[in-house]
């Protein structure tokens, strides 16, 4: 007859005060997290005229939406709209590709079966320590690939990246064990349907936290399209917001550009319009994140050895 373990588990616990105290030190950081975004969006939505005469304020005297509908003033509003559905698109389909060949190059070298993968780790270590340079990049894109002025030049760059792999591959080998992997291949699964089924579930947290990056990658990213894209019709939301500041920063220091418009100087919102930017840019990141907080914490609960 089996003897029946019993296990004394020792939960502690921090005394009211301290709780007190961790509660007000995390909530004073989640504020300083909050506010400097709510401080633009109210800068964004005073007047100019209050801006200069009073300076930034939570609170302005006067409000205003001129700096909104200066960016959507005339034809500005079709080709946001536009460039937001390219930067969806180019988010959307990098972070896919981005999670997936991260995955499968990261769970290759973690295996310990796998002959080659000291020499893979070290090929990802390499290409995050030393990089080709910009001139490179460009060839390789432009006259090696012939991506220029394709979706392609916004995504395949952004593909790959090193440092991720090097953190799905210590959460593979930290929480796979090797049992499962085992098990799997003693009931004859394939390398592929192992990864899917068994792997992939349990890789949760990790792949959703890598995604996040990527997402935030894609969606930030002006730079490729400043360097491949000349077609209008493919210019991202970030590089478009970012042209519009440009002329916003030129017109303000030309004088002689900006008497042009009606009402001169005065008529321009250019400190308004900026913040305006930033909001349209962060926006929608910040609306859709909560909706994905949920796999980090979910993620967590998925999978497990029984004994």
């Amino acid at each position: 007859m089996k003897k029946k373990q019993v296990y004394n588990v020792q939960v502690r616990s921090f005394s009211s005060g301290a709780n007190l105290l961790f509660n007000i030190l995390i909530a004073v950081f989640a504020i300083s997290c909050v506010v400097p975004f709510f401080f633009v969006v109210i800068i964004s939505l005073t007047s100019e005229h209050a801006l200069a005469v009073n300076g930034y304020s939570f609170w302005p005297k006067e409000f205003s939406t001129a700096a909104y509908r200066f960016i959507f003033a005339g034809d500005m509003s079709q080709k946001l709209f536009q460039s937001f559905g390219i930067t969806v698109f180019i988010t959307v389909v990098g972070t896919i590709v981005n999670a997936s060949m991260t995955s499968l190059y990261a769970y290759t070298i973690s295996r310990s079966n796998f002959p080659y993968r000291k020499f893979f780790t070290v090929f990802a270590l390499i290409t995050m320590l030393f990089t080709p340079g910009m001139v490179a990049n460009y060839l390789v894109v432009t006259n090696l690939l012939n991506m220029q002025d394709t979706v392609l030049a916004l995504i395949l760059p952004l593909a790959l990246g090193p440092f991720n792999i090097l953190v799905m591959r210590t959460f593979f080998k930290k929480t796979i064990p090797d049992s499962i992997i085992e098990s799997a291949r003693i009931d004859g699964a394939s390398e592929m349907k192992i990864f899917m089924k068994i792997v992939l579930p349990l890789a949760v947290p990790g792949i959703a936290t890598i995604s996040l990056f990527a997402a935030l990658g894609y969606w930030n990213d002006w730079f490729n399209a400043l360097l491949y894209i000349q077609k209008d019709e493919l210019v991202p939301l970030q590089y478009l917001l970012m042209r519009i500041m440009n002329n916003l920063e030129y017109l303000s220091k030309n004088a002689g550009a900006s008497a042009q418009l009606q009402g001169g100087l005065a008529a321009l919102p250019s400190e308004s319009a900026r913040m305006a930017i930033t909001v349209i840019a962060t926006l929608p990141i910040v609306l859709t994140y909560p909706f994905f907080q949920k796999y980090f914490v979910g993620g967590l609960t998925i999978g497990g050895v029984k004994e």
